[in-house]
């Protein structure tokens, strides 16, 4: 065998040896035209939702699509479409890609010296190196670390992606029920001026009387119309909370089972909810991971102050002459011991430290802040629903006797009646206020408080996993 398929053989017994198949690159182009198209037709008959549905509720969800939709089922919607949890899940995958990379071994080196001019000298030396102090699994520790961290991001953005549900679902409630009791008093205005306007007839009222009357039932239809729009506007937004176009619920209603009683204040104790605040809070926990891939982090620049090796046989062929060698080759801390990096990742390790008790700090104080905006919204909405509702209650009973006792008449009846529409606003307004306070409640612990709803957001949550759309 001559020289030149010797060399060649043994290059191609060392390059065989370790060699993972290549893969190669597969364009994705991205046309705007058809990812536009692709959002246009998104809608909540997808089959491929219902799909997803199932799989993250463990039943079937019968008809589809429902005809009703609550807050569960629009926040699956949202997981499924909404595109700011893709690129939550990107980052994830590309989190994931650096733990591939902590683990890889560093590649040997091959190095071939022919002779020049002589073709009877050649060189052939193959270095595989060798990492000393455990350098490897703390690399693997910082990347496993920043990819919990990233996880733990996706999280906070599928719970940002459901309170923007909710909060829209919310506005569109209340425009919806703001417009039906709008509608009702215009009814109840309408008779009030058809009976001014009989009065004046006879005269028994003046024309300020009716003109009054006049302009009260114009602004209340007013009102109306602002009222449509916002009912409008707010379905617009639910959908975008969603992730889908308006056109994408056409014909869909919405239930909200439980709106009208919200959770207790004693369901709802100080200790449980600072409890769930720092055990729950998303950002609490991406705090802590970061702080343990700093530590990591410090423990790997430790590592570096040993220097790793190189070691290898060589072969020399010299005028028909073999010889072998074996090489051993290391760098030598002379000149510094990586007090720099070393240094850096020590104050990388306090600033995380810090900086997970400042995060813990403002959790307890947002989630203390929210309890008692939510137990002050809840006080007066009991006071709305009680104490006007009580006083309400009673006038209308003595106006009904009154006029039942011919010593009143349907006009006084009709006032009265409008003030029961003032109070109905007033005490949905409130219920609005104590839902508002309950939603900043449930976004100071990042976890529903309500039964029925999603269950607990976490970076091994199965519905931020389970998740095969593509957009086209």
């Amino acid at each position: 065998m001559t020289l030149s398929k010797k060399v060649i053989g043994m290059c191609a017994v060392l390059l065989m040896a370790g060699c993972a198949p290549l893969q190669t690159y597969r364009p994705r182009p991205i046309s705007p035209a058809e990812t536009a198209s692709s959002l246009e037709t998104r809608s909540l008959s997808d089959p491929r939702l219902k799909a997803f549905v199932e799989r993250n509720l463990g039943r079937d969800p019968g008809a589809w699509p429902p005809k009703t939709w609550d807050l569960r089922l629009l926040t699956l919607a949202a997981f499924y479409f909404n595109p700011t949890l893709d690129v939550a899940r990107a980052r994830v995958a590309a989190a994931e890609g650096t733990i591939v990379t902590a683990r890889a071994r560093p590649n040997p080196t091959l190095s071939v010296t022919p002779g020049i001019p002589s073709p009877y000298l050649l060189g052939l030396d193959l270095r595989v190196p060798i990492e000393t102090a455990g350098k490897r699994g703390y690399r693997v520790k910082t990347a496993q670390a920043l990819s919990e961290s990233a996880r733990l991001d996706l999280a906070g953005a599928a719970w940002r992606v459901r309170s923007g549900v909710r909060a829209a679902l919310l506005d569109h409630f209340t425009a919806v029920q703001d417009l039906a009791l709008l509608r009702s008093e215009e009814e109840t205005r309408s008779q009030q001026v058809s009976l001014l306007v009989r009065r004046l007839e006879v005269g028994e009222v003046a024309r300020p009387e009716v003109d009054a009357g006049r302009l009260g039932l114009l602004n209340t239809r007013v009102a109306i119309r602002t009222a449509e729009g916002r009912v409008a506007e707010a379905r617009t937004a639910l959908a975008a909370a969603v992730g889908i176009p308006v056109s994408g619920m056409a014909g869909v209603e919405f239930s909200w089972p439980g709106f009208e009683q919200p959770p207790t204040a004693q369901s709802l104790s100080p200790k449980l909810i600072q409890r769930e605040a720092v055990l729950n809070r998303l950002d609490v926990r991406r705090a802590l991971a970061e702080y343990a891939a700093m530590e990591a982090a410090l423990q790997l620049e430790i590592a570096r102050q040993h220097p790793d090796f190189q070691i290898g046989p060589g072969y020399q062929f010299e005028e028909s002459n073999n010889f072998f060698t074996l090489g051993l080759a290391a760098t030598l801390p002379i000149f510094n011991r990586n007090q720099g990096p070393i240094a850096q990742a020590e104050a990388g390790r306090k600033e995380a430290a810090a900086q997970f008790l400042s995060t813990q700090a403002q959790v307890i104080a947002q989630s203390e802040e929210a309890l008692a905006r939510y137990r002050s919204a809840l006080h007066e909405l009991q006071e709305a629903r009680e104490s006007l509702t009580r006083l309400q209650t009673r006038r209308e009973r003595m106006t009904q006797r009154a006029v039942s006792a011919g010593e009143s008449d349907r006009l006084a009846l009709n006032a009265v009646v409008l003030e029961r529409s003032t109070v109905a606003q007033a005490s949905f307004a409130a219920l609005v206020r104590a839902q508002s306070a309950l939603g900043q409640l449930e976004d100071a612990v990042e976890r529903p408080l309500e039964t029925g709803d999603i269950p607990p957001l976490g970076p091994q949550s199965p519905v931020l996993k389970d998740h095969n759309k593509e957009v086209k």
